[in-house]
């Protein structure tokens, strides 16, 4: 396998290459547009041909590279059945396996951060990846008060499922805003804070007391990612200072 940890600045968003060894054929989860002739770099230094672009959820924080991708490569873009996006060649659901060359990504459905929140988890030679997207962070978890997000959902997406992965999972969110690069799910089940309460009702109460500003850019890359990346006429950005999840 190969494997990359890409890195963009001004979203602190992490972007992620994986690719098959021996047919050469790769896949970006989490991509940002202005980093997308950086990828395409790699893409080409690597010689890998790029087969899928995957994004976790819709996201307020930053413009997808999954259109401009697209145009540049022909590669098959993917995101949620609930995302109601122009930029879904096909539409995931809950359990769908993605192929790449000799290795699968398989689809989790864990919404919360937004209605249509997915996670990616890949086996590979005896050892288990998660690619959280914003429901799992290091030491925190997306927030969930806006893009139909529910605090109840996300307790489920992270108690019922993502907490029953193997605890030498190592996971791999799409934002650290403290200089994170992974973790695994036995550390984060003893060490992240939010995963420490006693019951639902718990981390709901503390989800809906976070009172966090709006993204600086909602109004922008929300419009502009439900149209394949491109910016949308009459969107303003909103007056908000930043984003923590």
């Amino acid at each position: 396998m190969i494997f990359r940890q890409l890195f963009e600045r001004e979203s602190s968003t992490y972007t992620y290459l994986i690719a098959c060894e021996e047919t050469r054929e790769a896949a970006l989860i989490d991509t940002v547009k202005e980093d997308v002739p950086k990828y395409l770099q790699l893409l080409k230094e690597l010689n890998l041909k790029l087969v899928y672009v995957l994004d976790t959820h819709t996201h307020a924080d930053h413009v997808t590279g999954a259109g401009d991708l697209r145009d540049a490569t022909g590669c098959v873009t993917l995101l949620g059945e609930k995302s109601n996006s122009a930029c879904v060649s096909q539409p995931l659901q809950d359990d769908d396996e993605v192929n790449i060359g000799s290795l699968t990504l398989k689809a989790l459905f864990t919404p919360g951060h937004t209605d249509d929140s997915y996670s990616f988890l890949l086996d590979h030679q005896g050892q288990t990846y998660v690619f959280t997207g914003d429901t799992l962070l290091i030491r925190g978890t997306g927030r969930t008060d806006f893009q139909n997000g529910s605090a109840t959902d996300q307790y489920h997406s992270l108690f019922d499922k993502l907490l029953h992965l193997p605890e030498d999972t190592i996971v791999y969110p799409a934002h650290d805003y403290k200089g994170w690069t992974l973790s695994t799910i036995a550390e984060e089940a003893a060490h992240n804070p939010r995963l420490q309460v006693r019951d639902i009702q718990a981390y709901v109460e503390l989800m809906n007391n976070l009172k966090l500003p709006n993204p600086k850019m909602m109004d922008v890359t929300v419009p502009a990612n439900q149209a394949c990346g491109q910016p949308q006429p009459n969107n303003r950005a909103n007056s908000g200072q930043g984003f923590q999840g």
